[in-house]
């Protein structure tokens, strides 16, 4: 009966360790302060939005942050019940199953939310404005931050 415990046991620790390591990336793309500031200093500063513009965006911005809590909720509530179900089952169970596939479900939800709002804002823009809105998305998108 020992390598079924063995077996067991190894499949438990396999889903935790990575849920955690989806959590961690989730979490540090999510929370990744220095990139979301420079981002935010480009598009209220540095682009001088008209007033017209500022408002819009700042209508935008408020929608998505109510959305982004309630998917980052969403996440949160599936990371409690894998926590519960491993707990209870210790094994790649039913419930495991479906509070992973709940996780990556609010997280494909919320990376779809940000990529509707960042074109949402960018429509605000002018031409000028938008080629600089973009070349700062790539970088963001692209570079290495640690």
């Amino acid at each position: 009966m020992k390598p079924l415990r063995n077996l067991i046991l190894t499949v438990a620790l396999s889903v935790v360790a990575a849920t955690a390591g989806a959590w961690g990336v989730a979490h540090m793309v999510l929370h990744r302060a220095e990139p979301a500031t420079a981002f935010h200093q480009m598009l209220h500063k540095d682009l001088h939005l008209t007033a017209d513009q500022d408002r819009r965006i700042e209508g935008l911005e408020q929608a998505y942050a109510i959305r982004r809590r309630a998917l980052e909720a969403q996440m949160r509530g599936a990371n409690a019940d894998l926590a519960e179900a491993l707990k209870q089952g210790h094994a790649y169970t039913p419930a495991v199953q479906q509070a992973v596939d709940r996780s990556h479900a609010a997280m494909a939800e919320l990376q779809k939310a940000t990529i509707l709002h960042v074109l949402a804002m960018r429509q605000v823009l002018t031409p000028d404005q938008a080629a600089r809105f973009d070349e700062t998305m790539a970088k963001a998108l692209t570079e290495d931050t640690p």
